[in-house]
Protein backbone atom coordinates (compact mmCIF):
# COMPACT_ATOMS: atom_id res chain seq x y z
CA UNK A 1 0.00 0.00 0.00
CA UNK A 2 1.52 3.04 -0.82
CA UNK A 3 1.32 6.26 1.23
CA UNK A 4 1.06 10.02 0.16
CA UNK A 5 3.69 12.66 -0.09
CA UNK A 6 1.63 16.33 0.73
CA UNK A 7 3.52 19.11 -0.71
CA UNK A 8 2.77 21.39 2.03
CA UNK A 9 3.17 25.13 1.36
CA UNK A 10 4.74 27.63 4.67
CA UNK A 11 4.09 30.95 5.38
CA UNK A 12 7.02 33.47 3.47
CA UNK A 13 6.93 36.05 6.84
CA UNK A 14 3.79 36.03 8.53
CA UNK A 15 2.68 32.90 10.20
CA UNK A 16 -0.99 33.89 10.18
CA UNK A 17 -0.85 33.16 6.40
CA UNK A 18 -0.47 29.26 6.87
CA UNK A 19 -3.64 27.63 5.95
CA UNK A 20 -6.06 25.37 8.14
CA UNK A 21 -5.57 22.64 5.91
CA UNK A 22 -1.77 22.85 6.05
CA UNK A 23 -1.79 22.51 9.67
CA UNK A 24 -3.85 19.48 9.63
CA UNK A 25 -1.99 17.71 7.06
CA UNK A 26 1.19 18.52 9.37
CA UNK A 27 -0.47 17.35 12.34
CA UNK A 28 -1.23 14.22 10.59
CA UNK A 29 1.68 13.58 8.58
CA UNK A 30 4.05 10.41 10.06
CA UNK A 31 6.94 12.38 9.04
CA UNK A 32 8.06 15.98 7.93
CA UNK A 33 10.64 16.59 6.06
CA UNK A 34 11.92 19.93 6.26
CA UNK A 35 14.44 22.27 4.45
CA UNK A 36 15.81 23.62 7.53
CA UNK A 37 14.54 21.51 10.76
CA UNK A 38 15.32 24.39 12.61
CA UNK A 39 13.20 27.05 11.09
CA UNK A 40 10.38 24.70 10.34
CA UNK A 41 10.63 23.05 14.65
CA UNK A 42 9.81 27.27 14.93
CA UNK A 43 6.81 27.02 12.88
CA UNK A 44 5.75 23.36 14.42
CA UNK A 45 6.08 24.90 18.22
CA UNK A 46 4.15 27.95 17.13
CA UNK A 47 0.83 26.21 16.11
CA UNK A 48 1.52 23.71 18.88
CA UNK A 49 2.36 20.13 16.65
CA UNK A 50 3.91 17.69 17.84
CA UNK A 51 5.76 15.97 15.54
CA UNK A 52 6.72 12.17 15.29
CA UNK A 53 9.27 12.55 12.92
CA UNK A 54 11.01 15.32 11.45
CA UNK A 55 13.88 15.10 9.13
CA UNK A 56 16.39 17.35 6.82
CA UNK A 57 15.50 16.86 3.09
CA UNK A 58 17.79 19.82 1.60
CA UNK A 59 19.82 20.58 -1.53
CA UNK A 60 22.81 19.04 0.43
CA UNK A 61 20.67 15.51 0.83
CA UNK A 62 22.06 12.28 -0.70
CA UNK A 63 20.20 10.69 -3.77
CA UNK A 64 20.29 8.08 -1.16
CA UNK A 65 18.68 9.72 1.42
CA UNK A 66 15.52 10.83 -1.41
CA UNK A 67 15.30 6.67 -2.38
CA UNK A 68 15.30 5.85 1.81
CA UNK A 69 12.14 8.59 1.78
CA UNK A 70 10.36 7.33 -1.58
CA UNK A 71 10.78 3.78 0.21
CA UNK A 72 8.63 4.89 3.18
CA UNK A 73 6.08 6.31 0.93
CA UNK A 74 6.16 2.76 -1.17
CA UNK A 75 5.71 1.06 2.42
CA UNK A 76 2.46 3.49 3.52
CA UNK A 77 4.00 6.23 4.69
CA UNK A 78 2.46 9.86 4.73
CA UNK A 79 5.10 12.31 4.52
CA UNK A 80 4.87 16.33 4.46
CA UNK A 81 7.43 18.16 2.58
CA UNK A 82 7.65 21.68 3.40
CA UNK A 83 10.23 24.19 2.74
CA UNK A 84 11.58 26.89 4.53
CA UNK A 85 9.42 29.27 3.15
CA UNK A 86 6.70 29.53 0.53
CA UNK A 87 6.28 25.92 -1.76
CA UNK A 88 8.53 23.16 -1.82
CA UNK A 89 9.75 22.35 -5.07
CA UNK A 90 9.82 25.53 -6.69
CA UNK A 91 13.32 26.39 -7.37
CA UNK A 92 14.01 24.07 -4.06
CA UNK A 93 15.66 20.58 -3.43
CA UNK A 94 12.00 18.84 -2.28
CA UNK A 95 11.83 18.44 -6.49
CA UNK A 96 13.79 15.41 -6.04
CA UNK A 97 11.29 13.16 -4.14
CA UNK A 98 8.57 14.59 -5.39
CA UNK A 99 9.92 13.19 -8.80
CA UNK A 100 10.60 9.86 -6.87
CA UNK A 101 7.37 9.53 -5.87
CA UNK A 102 5.72 10.08 -9.18
CA UNK A 103 8.15 7.78 -10.72
CA UNK A 104 6.81 5.40 -8.10
CA UNK A 105 3.65 5.69 -8.54
CA UNK A 106 2.96 7.38 -5.24
CA UNK A 107 0.27 9.54 -4.78
CA UNK A 108 1.42 13.63 -4.39
CA UNK A 109 -0.72 16.02 -2.74
CA UNK A 110 0.05 19.91 -3.39
CA UNK A 111 -1.74 21.71 -0.19
CA UNK A 112 -1.51 25.90 -1.72
CA UNK A 113 -0.44 28.08 0.50
CA UNK A 114 1.32 31.71 0.55
CA UNK A 115 3.40 32.31 -2.63
CA UNK A 116 5.94 35.20 -3.21
CA UNK A 117 6.08 34.96 -6.52
CA UNK A 118 2.31 36.02 -6.91
CA UNK A 119 2.86 38.24 -3.80
CA UNK A 120 4.96 40.40 -5.19
CA UNK A 121 3.69 40.22 -8.65
CA UNK A 122 0.59 41.63 -7.96
CA UNK A 123 2.16 44.42 -5.68
CA UNK A 124 4.52 45.72 -8.18
CA UNK A 125 1.70 46.89 -10.84
CA UNK A 126 4.05 44.65 -13.79
CA UNK A 127 1.05 42.15 -14.62
CA UNK A 128 -1.34 44.59 -16.57
CA UNK A 129 -2.71 41.45 -18.22
CA UNK A 130 0.37 40.19 -19.51
CA UNK A 131 1.58 37.29 -17.22
CA UNK A 132 4.74 36.58 -16.24
CA UNK A 133 7.48 33.81 -16.75
CA UNK A 134 9.52 32.00 -13.89
CA UNK A 135 12.32 30.77 -14.38
CA UNK A 136 13.65 30.28 -11.08
CA UNK A 137 17.21 31.23 -9.25
CA UNK A 138 19.63 32.21 -12.50
CA UNK A 139 23.53 31.51 -11.91
CA UNK A 140 25.45 33.40 -9.08
CA UNK A 141 27.92 35.35 -11.03
CA UNK A 142 30.45 35.21 -14.55
CA UNK A 143 30.27 34.08 -17.70
CA UNK A 144 27.00 31.63 -17.05
CA UNK A 145 24.78 34.45 -15.29
CA UNK A 146 25.77 36.50 -18.05
CA UNK A 147 24.41 34.06 -20.51
CA UNK A 148 21.12 32.90 -18.63
CA UNK A 149 20.24 36.59 -18.62
CA UNK A 150 20.84 36.69 -22.55
CA UNK A 151 18.95 33.95 -23.12
CA UNK A 152 16.20 35.16 -21.75
CA UNK A 153 16.36 38.68 -22.99
CA UNK A 154 16.46 36.84 -26.32
CA UNK A 155 12.75 34.44 -25.67
CA UNK A 156 10.09 34.97 -27.57
CA UNK A 157 7.07 35.59 -25.45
Amino acid sequence: MSGTLYVVATPIGNLSDISERALATLRSANRILAEDTRRTRGLLSHFGIAVKALDALHAHSSAEEVARYARALADGESIALVTDAGTPAVSDPGGALVDAAIAQGTRVVPIPGASAVLAALVGSGLLGGKGFRFVGFLPRDGQERHEAISSLCDASE
